[in-house]
C-alpha cells in the first residue's frame, strides 16, 4: 500500500530541462512540510536506488524529489552520457529551487541526500547553497577519487593518465568533426564483471542484470566526462557545511567506505557517521535489510534538523 502521491514534474538547471518524480505524503497537515532532494548514483537512474529512498522517506511524512542528471536518463542535455560534477552540483541547487516554491513544501525546511556519486555532489551544494537545512549521504563517493585511486584507492596512477590521453584525443576527434566519443561504463559479461572484483560485480550486476536494471540509466559515459571528473574535488570544502548537520550512511564492508571515513575526519560538527553492518557499497542501494535501517536513521535525522521553528 502506497502512503505518497508520485507526480512527474521538470524543472530547468543551467538551460537544461531536468525530469523528475515529486512525492507528496498522503495526508492532512496543518501546513507545509519539510522536504528533501534525493540524488541517485553515478550512472542510475531516478526509478532505481534514488527513488527507492525517496518512496520510503515520503512514507515518513517528508515530501521528496528525485531526478535524472543532466544529459542523463530522462533529462535533456547532448551530448548524452556526459557526466559533468559542475553541472551535477548546479542541478542540486536547482531542485532546491524547484522545492522552494511549491506550496506544500517549507523551503526553510529542505535537506538533501546523495546516494554514492550524489554522495560527493550534494556536498558541495551545500557548502554553496544555504537553503540546504541538513544533508546526508549513503555509500558516499568522490567520483574523482574512483576514477583517480579506484574504488578501493589503490588503483595504478597510470590508469586515469591513460584515460585522461584518451580523453583529449578524442576531443580531438570531435574538433575534426567525428562525434563525441564515448566508452563503456560496465564488462559485458558476469565473467569479466568477477574478474574486476566483487565491488565491480555488483556494480555489474545491479545495473546489467534483472536485480535493478533500468532502460534508461548509463551504460556509457562521454570521454570528454573524464577531464571534467579528474579535477573535482566533491569533499574539499566538507568543512564549512557546519553549523548545519551531516550524517553519513556506510556500510561495514563497503570498499568504498575510505571515502566517507576521510572525509568525516574533515567535517566539523553537528556531524555523525552511521555505520550499517555487514552492508558493502551496492548493498545499500536495495537490499531490505541494509535498507530499511538506512531509512530509519534518515528519517530520525531529517526529522530532527527540518524541525519547524517552535514545534521542537
Amino acid at each position: 500500500m502506497k502512503y505518497y502521491t508520485k507526480t512527474d514534474v521538470t524543472f530547468d538547471s543551467a538551460g537544461v530541462k531536468i525530469a523528475g518524480h515529486l512525492y507528496t505524503p498522503d495526508g492532512e497537515v496543518s501546513g507545509p512540510r519539510p522536504a528533501i532532494v534525493v540524488g541517485h548514483p553515478g550512472t542510475g537512474v531516478k526509478e532505481q536506488a534514488a527513488g527507492l529512498y525517496a518512496k520510503r522517506l515520503a512514507e515518513r511524512g517528508f515530501v521528496t524529489l528525485t531526478f535524472d542528471a543532466a544529459y542523463q536518463g530522462e533529462s535533456g542535455g547532448e551530448p548524452r552520457g556526459l557526466e559533468d560534477p559542475a553541472h551535477r552540483v548546479e542541478d542540486f541547487k536547482a531542485a532546491v529551487s524547484f522545492l522552494s516554491v511549491l506550496s506544500e513544501v517549507d523551503p526553510d525546511r529542505i535537506g538533501v541526500l546523495g546516494i554514492c556519486a550524489s554522495g560527493g555532489y550534494v556536498i558541495p551544494a551545500t557548502v554553496t547553497d544555504h537553503r540546504i537545512k541538513a544533508v546526508a549521504t549513503v555509500s558516499a563517493v568522490d567520483i574523482s577519487l574512483q576514477f583517480r585511486n579506484g574504488s578501493d584507492g589503490k588503483q595504478d596512477p597510470a590508469i586515469i593518465h591513460g584515460m585522461l590521453a584518451a580523453a583529449a584525443a578524442a576531443r580531438t576527434s570531435e574538433a575534426h568533426g567525428e562525434g563525441v566519443g564515448t566508452f563503456p561504463i560496465f564488462p559485458e559479461t558476469e565473467d569479466q564483471a568477477r574478474a574486476f572484483g566483487q565491488h565491480a560485480f555488483e556494480g555489474w550486476e545491479y545495473y546489467c542484470t534483472d536485480r535493478a536494471q533500468h532502460p534508461r540509466s548509463a551504460k556509457v559515459f562521454t570521454w570528454n566526462s573524464i577531464d571534467r571528473i579528474a579535477y573535482f574535488d566533491a569533499f574539499r570544502f566538507i568543512d564549512l557545511v557546519a553549523p548545519r548537520p551531516l550524517l553519513m550512511i556506510v556500510g561495514t564492508q563497503a570498499v568504498t567506505s575510505w571515502m566517507t571515513t576521510e572525509a568525516f575526519a574533515n567535517a566539523q560538527e553537528p556531524k555523525e557517521l552511521f555505520w550499517i553492518d555487514g552492508a558493502t557499497h551496492v548493498d545499500l542501494y536495495d537490499k531490505d535489510e541494509y535498507v530499511a535501517p538506512a531509512v530509519s536513521k534518515l528519517a530520525e535525522f531529517f526529522l530532527t534538523n527540518l524541525t519547524a521553528p517552535g514545534s521542537a
